[in-house]
């Protein structure tokens, strides 16, 4: 199997020499260690598993309220599930980058359209093969619990591949471990999981993207009962830092 731009950036995160196959097994290693500690914690409540494919390509579109949101859907499936997460998390908070690793997390430049870009086209990849993909649309943690305008990559990537997208909503992450918080703190945790969607259109139309990741957050928006922005996260999150 070729190794791609998604997991040749895995590699990375873990070990510069580490193979796919011991990327595979240290993923699992984790997990066996991992769940447990999650469901002590945090006795998370996953519904809609089912929805869940057993095998083949899937997109799973999550709000975000956390850092250990993408670590949680990984820790809890049975299948691998890969996420990316931004470059900080890898370099800054010691837990941060335990999480984003245990996860099988995948670094992004965010302020990079060139390496956003090549994630998406190394996700596609990773999809055409048949693997499950997380993607947190907002971009960015919500910074006041509320649901945020989705970017248009979760589109480009469900049109240009044709795997369904399922929708995803968490809940109580943001107690778990708030913004700033170098501990993880006991907390309850809600997972729903949506059923699939499929969409048709052209991943190379403005409208279209626009139009499918509108439908994705609105089924995002239905399952969590956030109040929904329609504003991108990280604007806010500018502004109310240039005022502070």
């Amino acid at each position: 199997m070729p190794v791609g731009p998604c997991r040749i950036a895995c590699l990375k995160v873990v070990a510069p020499s580490t193979t796919p196959g011991e990327v595979a097994l240290l993923y699992q290693m984790v997990k066996f260690v991992a769940a447990p500690l999650a469901h002590l914690m945090w006795r998370p409540h996953l519904s809609g598993a089912a929805h869940v494919p057993a095998k083949g390509p899937a997109i799973l579109a999550a709000n975000h309220l956390s850092v250990i949101d993408s670590f949680l859907l990984p820790t809890l499936l049975p299948r691998h599930v890969t996420f990316t997460a931004k470059n900080e998390y890898f370099s800054g908070n010691p837990l941060s980058q335990w999480f984003m690793r245990l996860g099988g997390s995948l670094p992004i430049d965010r302020d990079s359209a060139l390496s956003a870009q090549e994630m998406l086209e190394g996700a596609a990849e990773l999809l055409e093969r048949g693997e499950l993909f997380g993607i947190h649309p907002e971009g960015t943690r919500s910074p006041d619990g509320r649901l945020y305008r989705g970017k248009v990559g979760v589109a480009w990537l469900a049109l240009k591949t044709g795997a369904p997208v399922l929708p995803v909503a968490l809940s109580g992450t943001d107690k778990a471990l708030p913004a700033g918080a170098s501990l993880p703190r006991p907390a309850t945790i809600g997972i729903k999981i949506g059923a699939p969607m499929r969409f048709e259109g052209r991943h190379t139309d403005a409208r279209d993207r626009r139009r499918v990741t509108d439908e994705i957050m609105a089924a995002i928006q239905k399952l969590s009962g956030q109040e929904y922005v329609p504003r991108y996260a990280a604007s806010v999150k500018a502004r109310t830092n240039g005022a502070s």
